[in-house]
This record gives C-alpha cells, structure tokens and sequence, in this order.
C-alpha cells in the first residue's frame, strides 16, 4: 500500500493460516489459495498451530488448513482452537473439530440416515482379548483396520479374513492400537475402490465446488516403518466429475451437518466428502472431512478463487 508521500508499508494481516511444524509454508496446493486473497486485498500470515509464541488474538479470523500432525495430539489441538474461538472466529469452529477429530462422527451420520461403510467400534475400554478381536472380524473377504483418530491413512492395514497369518497381524494391530487407550475401526474393504477409488467433493459456503479422484492407497498390513517422519501417504489424485448418485449422497451430508454437529446453525465455510462404491456401485461415505482436508485446488481450475471469494465475504 502506497501512502500520499509515495513511501510504502506491510499491510496488517487480519486473517491467519493455521498450518503444522513440517509444513510450516503451508502444502504448496494453498499457495494459489494465498495469492488470490492477497489479490483483493486480504493479506494472510501462516502460524504453526502448537508454536506458543503466537498471539492468535491479533488475528480476527484463523482457518485451519494444514495442521496435519494433529491426530497425534488430538487433545491438545482440541483444547487449541477452543483457545483460538475465544479471541477470534476460527473456520471451521471449534465445535466442529471436537465433533470431526473422532471417526466416531460416523455414527452420527448412520444414525441420520446416511450410507456409510459398515463399521465394527472397538473400544479400548472394555479390554478386549484377541479372541474377542478376531470373532470380530469378518469372515471372508478383506478388510481394514485403524485408529478412529488418524489422518492420511496412518496407523491403517488392510488384512485378508481367509489368511490365519493376516488375520493374526490384523489381531496384534487391533491389539496395540487399544493398548495405548486408542479406539479401533473394523471396515469391510470395498473391492471396487481398487478399480474406481474414492471421490471427493469439496463444498464451499454449503455450494459443491468440486470433486477428485483419489486412488486406492491400502495394500496390505500395517508397517510401522511406512510411515515413520511421515505426516501421510502420497495420494494418486486426478480431476473427476462426480456421478449424480455421487452429488446426491454427498449433498445429503452437508445438508445433514446442522442436525448432527453441535453448534451448527447454517453452513460452514468448508468441507469435504469421501465417497468409495460398494459392492453394488452405491456411493457410501468413508469420511467426512471438516478440520483440515485437501482442496486439490490444481486439479480444478477457478476452485481457488472460489475459497478466497468465500474467505473474503466472511471478512467483510
């Protein structure tokens, strides 16, 4: 900004992108998300979520992208953006992160009647023994078992119910994950996303904006050392066009958000939408992602401006 004199100063950023410490720039896909804001004139600083020294206070909005080292602290981060909240507008609230951080959410949404993955909980509380883990398991075909808090397919294995030897890692897996108080997921894994993978569609402001395909990332049983120093697996992504059958599931679950997620009263600035087929090629839900998802802004043209058009209005 130019004054009267000619001389010029930094503009005061008044919104704040929360990221993590490995990526402390944000991931690359947000820059073009940067600039366009920047471009109206809405400046943006970038803050490491758990860096102490921040003064989210001097910020008047803060939205979460890249915080993706969350899930290993998810207490902390929880008790962060009620922190945040109460000096500043934090997008998406707080009250939806403590709602999304637990796949558990996905009982709401069954409940709500919406088509999600079939699911068995187990809860580390009730101590359970690997006999009671394995009568749990299905009994044939493959299947997946992970963390309800976990991000980027983390601490997540994929076992075969036919295989004595897969079974029995699936059972240490399940074992240790409940063992550190961590509650554990059984899903039946869906053949067709081998073939056809998930679909994810990105709403903006409650509008779909736009949808990719993500390839199939599960292969075999959990490895610890796959994902050392890692935040998450390289994802295969390419644009797609969503089926109607596709729009119509995932328009359901924003449309179902203020009647599930407390706090809720109309739509949120963003979400997005996991969908994989089942058996029978119906559209189910393997996550809905309202805390930090990818927006894949490079595979859709126009979709980042779309965002800061949305960030601006909220601004004012």
């Amino acid at each position: 900004m130019t004054t009267a004199a000619g001389s010029t100063h930094q503009r005061t950023a008044r919104l704040a992108f929360a990221t993590c410490a490995g990526l402390p720039d944000l991931d690359p896909d947000d820059h073009e998300l940067r600039e366009a804001l920047d471009a109206q004139g809405f400046p943006s600083d970038v803050k490491v979520w758990d860096d102490p020294t921040v003064d989210w206070a001097a910020y008047p909005h803060v939205v979460i992208r890249s915080t993706w080292d969350y899930t290993d602290r998810p207490t902390q981060f929880a008790d962060w953006a009620r922190r945040v909240q109460r000096t500043s507008t934090l997008l998406n609230p707080a009250a939806v992160v403590a709602w999304n951080l637990d796949k558990t959410y996905l009982r709401d949404l069954e409940r709500a009647g919406l088509p999600i993955v079939p699911t068995i909980w187990l809860d580390p509380e009730r101590n359970l023994d690997a006999r009671a883990i394995h009568t749990r398991f299905p009994a044939f075909g493959d299947f997946v078992v992970k963390p309800t808090i976990s991000a980027g397919s983390r601490d997540t294995g994929r076992y075969e119910a036919g295989q004595t030897q897969s079974r029995s890692l699936a059972i240490t897996h399940a074992k240790n994950l409940l063992g550190v108080g961590r509650r554990v997921m059984i899903q039946r894994y869906l053949q067709r996303v081998d073939t056809e993978g998930e679909t994810a569609l990105i709403f903006v402001e409650g509008e779909f904006s736009h949808s990719v395909r993500k390839g199939a990332l599960l292969e075999g049983p959990y490895r610890a050392e796959e994902h050392e120093g890692t935040l998450y697996r390289q994802e295969a992504m390419t644009a797609r066009d969503a089926s109607e059958a596709e729009l119509e599931v995932a328009k359901r679950v924003v449309a179902a958000l203020p009647e599930v997620v407390p706090g809720v009263d109309g739509p949120l600035l963003y979400a997005r939408v996991d969908l994989i087929p089942d058996a029978d090629g119906h559209p189910v839900v393997l996550e809905l992602e309202l805390i930090e998802p990818s927006f894949f802004f490079h595979l859709a043209p126009g979709s980042a401006q779309r965002f800061a058009d949305a960030i601006a209005a909220r601004l004012g």
